[in-house]
């Protein structure tokens, strides 16, 4: 061995004892105690094949060369509930090492009341496939919205994450819908409540917090926010309405931002492209953007183009 190569070695080892060391700072990055928190890959595994107990036709697992939906859904119930029950014990437990007393018949009771609540869960993602179809004119099928559709995706996930949310299971309704929002650049917080018939159209940038209310039949477009006015207040806001109510029948077109708790958007509304809402919308309403004044620039310089059409033009529209 080489004086270089001893002398290299020497100072990695002084790094690692260095690193090594700051690990003894009792902080929570400083946790060295493994599988005390819901495992990640797990969550994303169970989702890919929760999407098969919603799609039974649709999505099917790659290690069988013959897939027959009739032979595997059991099974493939007895894999999740398995899997997932596990996940929800870890996460109650808070990152404790040793279990609390009752806590793994409750991730029993919680695992079986999430997976008794997948028929109603189907029955509202079947009606937000139908608002899919029916406002797009881009989709040939339904088979086409299921299988390549982002909207369509991030919602399915948001109401299985949801369904875990309201029955209080930390972390993991969290992990889904980030999971999800990688895939899609959907970010639906799982605490959000969004009724039938929801519709999210193209879908890129979208936000839609944790204390958002979403009526029936609402469509929504790419860049969309129904986010919170400040959140200067931190961890004191937990708990509290910070997120806008979209009621029935609204549509809400691309850049749009809708921020508040206080702010409502009645049913029946059309909100237009790039519009910054923080207050109340009465219903029936169409809330849009003046159109802008536009300078072409042509070889002798820039020439104003005056000719508007009639209110329709009004209209800032960015589909």
């Amino acid at each position: 061995m080489t004086d270089a190569t001893e002398r290299f070695e020497a100072r990695i080892q002084a790094l690692a004892d260095c690193i090594l060391k700051d690990y003894g700072n009792d902080r929570v990055i400083d946790r060295l105690e493994m599988f005390t928190q819901p495992d990640r890959h797990v969550i994303e595994e169970l989702i890919g094949k929760l999407l098969r107990l919603v799609f039974p036709g649709y999505f099917r697992d790659y290690n069988y060369r013959i897939y027959n939906p009739k032979n595997s859904l059991s099974a493939l119930i007895e894999d999740v509930a398995f899997h997932l029950n596990r996940q929800i014990a870890i996460a109650l437990r808070g990152g404790a090492m040793e279990a609390e007393a009752g806590v793994e018949k409750q991730a029993e009771d919680i695992t079986a009341a999430f997976l008794s609540a997948l028929p109603g869960i189907r029955a509202y993602v079947e009606t937000d496939l139908q608002a899919a179809y029916d406002g797009d004119p881009a989709a040939k099928n339904k088979a086409e919205v299921i299988i390549a559709y982002p909207g369509l995706y991030a919602i399915t996930v948001n109401r299985l994450a949801h369904a875990l949310y309201q029955l209080n299971v930390p972390l993991i309704p969290r992990i889904m819908t980030e999971f999800a929002h990688s895939r899609t650049g959907i970010d639906i917080h799982p605490g959000a409540q969004i009724g039938r018939y929801f519709f999210i159209d193209h879908g890129t940038g979208i936000v839609i917090g944790e204390t958002t209310v979403i009526g029936e039949a609402v469509k929504i477009y790419q860049g969309v926010t129904l986010g919170a006015l400040s959140t200067r207040g931190g961890q004191k806001l937990r708990g509290k309405r910070r997120h806008p109510t979209i009621e029935d029948r609204v549509t809400i077109y691309a850049g749009a931002s809708i921020l508040g708790g206080e702010t409502i958007i009645g049913h029946d509304s059309v909100i237009g492209s790039n519009v910054f809402i923080t207050h109340p919308i009465a219903p029936g309403t169409r809330v849009s953007i003046k159109s802008q004044e536009l300078l072409y620039k042509n070889g002798q310089g820039y020439v104003f183009q005056p000719d508007v059409p009639g209110d329709d033009a009004q209209w800032c529209y960015s589909i």
